[in-house]
């Protein structure tokens, strides 16, 4: 179901004047409220009434997410404290956190396209959702449960934790639709099995997963093991949440971006050149309707690629590919650019093994040492040591062939990778340390 047919099937000529409209607009404001921006523009040569068309929207600087620290914690905001209703903040491992804020009109902008992404993914007034993302500083919770509410389902605002108390409060209450991280999902499914209940008998239809990058496979493995349909869901806090793009049940066959909101680019990720359709390459996004923090240009670190062409559902809007990776956790082995989720798509078509893995990365003396923990399946763990030594082998060959690098692969014992209620962690970078 289409939530908001007037915008979400416009013609391209339609939807290009209104990106274009709004985007003057904003670029105007930006210059005029923060100070950040007009340093910028001004470095760059560029004033708010050199924006004519949408190609001159390349004509600006990019924004990253150093810059959102530098200006730490509000000094990108470009609204008054007191228009602001809501500040949400990363979580700050890296660095200080990037803290964004939001008017009462951005959360209803968010609520509105929250409510979009449910409905793509076949979410109706008459679900019940069972929000498993956090709450609190993190976006996701409050986002989901915004637009849930905003669509008219049933939320369950059940957050991260306590795994048992879940599966307990799923069976009870009838949840039918899952949101929370792919990883996440797994791992319910994983308790759910030791406490002795079926996933069969649950009433879940869909999942709504995102967060972090998850492979065609993993969505395979969720949807066998919880018996539902897996759905890919896009967006990052600086931008403004969950929300920014999401797949739509007919098709699964890349996630729509609400572009009636956002203006995509790809571009190469070391010269910043733009790219055409179909090329994989960096996200970049700039909010067009955003009051308390617009960005722009904004450099997601995300690479992906955008295609143009038209989908069964109906909706008009351009869909970016399915995340693979980032431009900032890519791993260069020996030369060699490695996402943790093409590995994940070579352990994936390995039968004995389980979706729990662990890239470990270090150094002997000039050369970069990979090695992949993998834990595998209870039944093969008890193979003798002949055999998993052999299954090894197999998944290390199978590494070399598909990405061309090394890897030491280390079979585990299962549920020896720590679990997690958000984002998994998969990749421990030595060389950093």
């Amino acid at each position: 179901m289409i939530y908001n047919m007037e915008f979400e099937t416009l013609p391209r000529e339609a939807l290009e004047a209104i990106q274009l409209r709004r985007l003057k607009q904003t670029v105007e404001r930006v210059y005029a409220t923060v100070p950040f921006y007009r340093k910028q523009f001004d470095k760059a040569g560029v004033r708010p009434d050199d924006i004519r068309t949408l190609d001159d929207l390349r004509r600006l600087p990019f924004t990253t997410k150093q810059d959102l620290r530098d200006n730490y914690p509000f000094g990108l905001f470009a609204v008054p404290m007191e228009n602001v209703v809501r500040i949400h903040a990363s979580s700050g491992t890296t660095g200080k956190p990037t803290v964004v804020g939001y008017t009462a009109r951005d959360i209803q902008t968010w609520a509105e396209l929250m409510a979009r992404a449910l409905s793509a993914a076949g979410a109706t007034r008459g679900d019940i959702i069972h929000n498993a993302y956090g709450y609190g500083l993190f976006t996701g919770g409050l986002g989901v449960h915004y637009g849930a509410e905003k669509l008219g389902a049933s939320v369950i605002p059940i957050s991260g934790g306590n795994t048992k108390r879940q599966i307990m409060i799923m069976k009870d209450f009838g949840a039918t639709v899952l949101t929370c991280t792919p990883s996440y999902a797994l791992h319910l499914a994983e308790v759910a099995m030791e406490m002795g209940v079926d996933p069969k008998t649950l009433k879940l239809k869909v999942g709504v997963f995102g967060a972090e990058p998850w492979s065609e496979k993993m969505r395979e493995e969720i949807e066998q093991k919880l018996y539902l349909t897996a759905i890919d869901i896009y967006g990052l806090s600086e931008i403004i949440g969950p929300g920014v793009s999401v797949e739509c049940i007919e098709a699964k066959k890349g996630l729509h971006i609400f572009e009636d909101h956002f203006i995509p680019e790809i571009i190469d990720p070391e010269t910043g050149k733009n790219l055409g359709p179909g090329e994989v390459g960096e996200l970049v996004i700039t909010t067009i309707t955003k009051e308390a923090f617009p960005v722009i240009r904004y450099r997601t670190r995300d690479i992906t690629y955008l295609n143009p062409e038209p989908c069964i559902c109906g909706r008009t809007h351009i869909r970016m590919g399915r995340v693979t990776g980032r431009s900032d956790d890519m791993l260069i082995i020996r030369g060699v650019n490695v996402f943790p989720s093409q590995i994940e798509s070579v352990l994936m078509e390995i039968d004995e093994v389980e979706p729990h893995y662990q890239l470990i990365v270090d150094r002997e003396g000039n050369l970069d040492i990979l090695t992949v923990l993998v834990e595998v399946g209870e039944h093969a763990f008890s193979d003798e040591v002949r055999k998993l030594q052999e299954l090894e082998r197999k998944i290390e060959k199978n590494i070399k062939e598909y990405l061309g690098v090394s890897a030491k692969v280390k079979l585990v014992e299962p549920k020896t990778i720590a679990r997690s209620e958000g984002k998994a962690q998969r990749v421990i970078d030595k060389r950093k340390i």
